[in-house]
This record gives structure tokens, sequence and C-alpha cells, in this order.
């Protein structure tokens, strides 16, 4: 199966070189990025972290003097090498590493493009950026997964018969997994109410008319909902992990393919 191509583009001043592994391990899920640059002023003391490891990773650095004092000439070089790039028509998707909110229109103007784009920042990366970007990825969801959760506990309430009704469907798996202490259940994982009514109405908007909404189908309504939403920011490695642990909200129902149609029929 072909992979899509894609452009990593890392704002120097704003990532740090800790989160170089984590990040092309999680960008190598969406594609393979065959430009890989970052930029900043490399004379400057405070971008020495990031020259050990440019190499190793195949990173091409880009130099940019600050021509002015308060003025983010990397910001702008980076910008126009994007829009080379995206003129260019070999990319099917842009990886643009920053917390900086002027990024925010680039992003936007390569989706007008009908080219998808990932973010990946801080905690602290402006909403307006974090919504521009079809999906962001915070820097700290890049590793193993937080001993402790991000989210508080979710309060214990009654369920209502509509959101009974709704279920998930997971493809059951063939072989037995172990379960994963840190990410299972209520010990560590946990959804907040923005995060549970986010997954529910992603869940009545995927369902069929017999209220049962395919788990892929959720979690694509979910991207497009908010870019952010991510089960690793809730102590959860994968999204069906996160809605077996919210039982309070839906029911999960395993399905499992036939014999027929693993020889194809159907």
């Amino acid at each position: 199966m072909t992979q899509d191509t894609l452009a990593l583009l890392i704002d120097g001043d704003n990532a740090s070189p800790k989160i170089v592994t984590g990040l092309l391990a999680e960008i190598a899920k969406y594609g393979t990025a065959s430009v890989k640059r970052i930029y900043g002023d490399w004379t400057k003391p405070n971008l020495n972290g990031w020259k050990a490891c440019l190499l190793e990773h195949s990173i091409q650095p880009v130099q940019q003097f600050a021509y002015t004092t308060g003025k983010n000439a990397t910001d702008d070089a980076m910008i126009i090498d994007a829009m080379d790039l995206l003129y260019t028509g070999r990319f099917s998707g842009f990886c643009i590493v920053s917390s900086d909110s002027d990024f925010a229109r680039l992003a936007a103007r390569i989706r007008e493009q009908g080219v998808t784009v990932y973010g990946f920042g801080e905690r602290k990366t402006p909403r307006p950026f974090i919504t521009a970007c079809d999906k962001f990825v915070y820097f700290d969801v890049l590793g193993e997964p937080p001993e402790e959760p991000v989210a508080s506990a979710v309060p214990q309430r009654k369920v209502a018969a509509a959101r009974t009704a709704m279920k998930a469907l997971i493809p059951e798996k063939t072989e037995p997994e172990k379960a994963t202490p840190a990410l299972s259940g209520s010990s560590k994982g946990k959804l907040d109410d923005a995060a549970l009514q986010m997954l529910e109405k992603a869940v009545s908007a995927s369902a069929d008319e017999d209220g049962r909404a395919h788990l892929g189908r959720v979690g694509t309504h979910l991207a497009k909902q908010a870019p952010d939403f991510d089960a690793r920011n809730y102590g959860f490695a994968r999204l069906s992990d996160s809605a077996e642990a919210s039982g309070i909200v839906l029911d999960i129902e395993r399905v499992g393919r036939s014999s027929e149609s693993r020889h194809g029929k159907t």
C-alpha cells in the first residue's frame, strides 16, 4: 500500500530536541516524510541541543538570521518554504511542528489546497493554530503514556435511555491480548466531561439507524470535531481503550469476521 508523502517543517525556536524520536515515530503512522527541515538561527546557543540529532535523523537545518529585534524571521522563512513545497503538488500532507499561533493561517491555506495538515506543539499552543490543523498532537503524548491522568476523574451519573441505546463497534481481536494495567479501566485512564460529550456526539453522528457506529467512523468524526482529541491525552493507548472505559456513555460490541468473510465471501 502506498504511503502518503509528507513534508516535515520544524520551528526550532518552539520545539525541543527531546521530542524528535517520538515525533518521527508518530509521523510514520501517517506517511513518509520525504522532506525534513528545521528552521532557526544556528548562530545562537539556544539551538545547540538540536545539532546532535540532525544527522542521526536526516533533518536539514535551514539558517535564518534574526534581522530585526522582536521580529521572527524564522517563521517567515518556514512559511515561504511551505508554500513553495505546496505548489510542487508532490505532498499529500504537511507536518508543522510549533506552538506559535503565527502558523494558523499557513495551516488553513494548505488545507484549502486539499492537503492534510498535522500539527505538533505544546499544551500552551493557541487554539487558532490547533483548529486550523486536521489533527493536532501534543508533545507530551509522543513518548510513553503519562503516569497520572491528564484529565479529571469522570463523575458517576446515571445513563439516560438514549445513551444506553448507542453502541460502538470495534473489530474483534483475532488473538487474545494481555491487559495493560496502566491503561485498563479506571485506575489510570480517565475521560473528563468535555471528552465524554465529544465522544457521545461523535457516536451519535456516526451511528446507523440501529444505533450502532463503527469506531473508525467515530474516530474520523472526532478528528473533525476537535483536532487535538487524542486518547493518549487521557491516559489511553488507543481510542478503543477510551471507548471501553466510557461505559457510562456507550456500550461496546466487538464484531468478528466470519470464516466466509475471511475467505473473501460477503
